[in-house]
């Protein structure tokens, strides 16, 4: 019976790889298209946003039935409801990258106000949290999950730049503040899926510790 459900539980580990390697390359097609304005490359972040809402049916599947045909202790009951709020925040991140497709498409045949140089930035920062916070998470690497959500400094930062910049674009040229503001809301998109990058690591650190920081803060004010 315990050999049957390891084997469950490494399929659940390479499933959660596979939606990690969907998101990766979402994320960077979209940061890609963004900066390109290519169209054909926003499409296919869009379709990636399909199959990871097919990958986070599939997951969650497998998840509930491993609660519900098998006992866990509770170190596998952590692991297992880890995996089922790591996929809400990975299915959202696919949103946020269909959203920033969508914004490229709509600028697609402007020129640009300035030349964008701190998006793949962000594109890159990312990515590196979101694959870093699933490596945490087969490995069971807690401090992994630590520099994961020391990372998301790094994204912050690159959000409060690019809103810098395109505040100035606007004070030079008030014809500017539309693509300024579609352009801030791609780099908020990006900040958000910093966020939920963030929040997959802290569910990495509850399913090795039994702790979750989130809900001691909501608790302790």
């Amino acid at each position: 019976m315990r050999r049957t459900f390891d084997e469950k539980l490494k399929d659940l580990n390479q499933s959660l790889i596979e939606m990690g390697a969907l998101l990766e390359n979402a994320i960077t097609l979209t940061g890609k298209a963004l900066v390109s304005q290519s169209v054909s490359m926003a499409e296919d972040a869009i379709r990636c946003d399909k199959e990871i809402d097919d990958m986070e049916k599939e997951i969650e599947r497998m998840c509930l039935q491993l609660l519900l045909q098998q006992q866990p202790v509770a170190r596998d009951l952590r692991m297992i409801s880890a995996a089922l709020k790591m996929i809400t925040d990975m299915e959202r991140i696919g949103d946020q990258c269909s959203d920033i497709a969508e914004i490229t498409m709509v600028l697609a045949d402007q020129p640009y106000i300035n030349n964008l140089e701190h998006f793949p930035q962000m594109a890159k920062a990312t990515t590196k949290m979101v694959t870093d916070s699933i490596d945490a998470f087969i490995k069971k690497d807690l401090e992994l999950t630590h520099a994961v959500m020391e990372y998301d400094d790094v994204v912050d930062q690159l959000f409060f730049t690019i809103k810098k910049e395109l505040t100035e674009a606007v004070h030079q040229d008030i014809e500017n503040i539309g693509q300024a503001i579609d352009l801030l809301m791609a780099a908020k998109y990006f900040e958000r899926i910093g966020d939920h990058a963030e929040n997959i690591a802290e569910w990495v650190e509850f399913s090795i510790t039994g702790r979750n920081k989130r809900n001691e803060r909501m608790f302790n004010r």
